[in-house]
C-alpha cells in the first residue's frame, strides 16, 4: 500500500510494548491501529512490531496466532515496510541464544547474550548510536545520538551490509538493521526523546518508494 499517510499497525502480543509504541504515534499525528490478530492487517500500510521480553516466548505467541505466516506474506514476500524494536529486531534472525529460540529467520544471522563478566547486564540505559548504513530509515540520524536500550542479548547478522547501526556496550554490536522495507531497532525508539521520535516519525511518513530501496 503507497499512499502519503498509511494507517500504521501496531502488533499487540503478551511481551510486547504495544501501548507505549502508540501513544508515541499518537503524539506524532501518526494513524494507527493495534493488531491483535493476523485477520486486522486489512487496511494496514506499515506495521510495528514492539518487543519487551524473551525471544522464545515472543516466537511462541506468535507462531500461535499465526502471524510468521502473515507476516512473511505481507512483508517478505510484499512489499509492506515493517519497522520491529528490541525483541523485534531480534526475532529477525535465524536464532537466539535467549532459550534457545528458533526465530523468524528473514535476515541471516543469530542473537547473543552480552558477557556479564565484563559489563553491566542487562544494558538499561542510554547509549550511542552510529549510523553504519546509507538507507533512508536512518538519514536523519545524527553521528553519535543518544538513545534508551534494555538489553541483554544483541544481534551478529552474517552480512555486515545489514548493519544499519552499532553501539557499543562491552562489544561493538548492531544496534539497528535494515533490509529494503525491513527496519528494526534494538534501542527503544519510543522511549528515546526526540531521536527516536523522528525515527518513528520518519517510518511513517516518509513515502515508501523513498523509504524502501530495492
Amino acid at each position: 500500500m503507497v499512499c502519503d499517510r498509511p494507517v500504521v499497525g501496531v502488533i499487540d502480543y503478551r511481551t510486547g510494548n504495544s501501548q507505549s509504541v502508540r501513544y508515541a504515534l499518537n503524539s506524532l499525528g501518526v494513524p494507527n491501529r493495534l493488531l491483535t490478530s493476523p485477520a486486522d492487517l486489512d487496511g494496514i500500510g506499515r506495521v510495528i512490531l514492539p518487543g519487551v521480553g524473551a525471544a522464545g516466548t515472543t516466537m511462541q505467541y506468535l507462531s500461535e496466532a499465526g502471524w510468521p505466516e502473515a507476516l512473511r506474506t505481507r512483508v517478505v514476500d510484499g512489499d509492506m515496510p515493517f519497522l520491529g524494536i528490541c525483541v523485534g529486531l531480534q526475532i529477525l534472525f535465524e536464532t537466539s541464544e535467549e532459550q534457545q529460540a528458533t526465530c523468524l529467520g528473514w535476515i541471516p544471522g543469530t542473537v547473543r547474550a552480552f558477557d556479564g563478566a565484563n559489563v553491566r547486564v542487562p544494558q538499561m540505559g542510554w547509549n550511542q548510536v552510529h549510523r553504519a548504513s546509507t538507507h533512508p530509515f536512518l538519514a536523519g540520524l545524527p553521528d553519535e545520538g543518544h538513545f534508551y536500550f534494555v538489553n541483554s542479548y544483541y544481534a551478529e547478522p552474517a552480512d555486515p551490509a545489514d548493519t544499519a547501526a552499532t553501539t557499543v556496550h562491552g562489544v561493538r554490536f548492531t544496534s539497528a538493521v535494515a533490509r529494503g522495507n525491513i527496519m528494526a531497532t534494538q534501542f527503544h525508539t519510543e522511549k528515546s526523546g526526540p531521536l527516536g521520535l523522528d525515527l518513528l516519525e520518519r517510518f511513517a511518513k516518509t513515502p515508501q518508494e523513498e523509504l524502501c530501496p530495492r
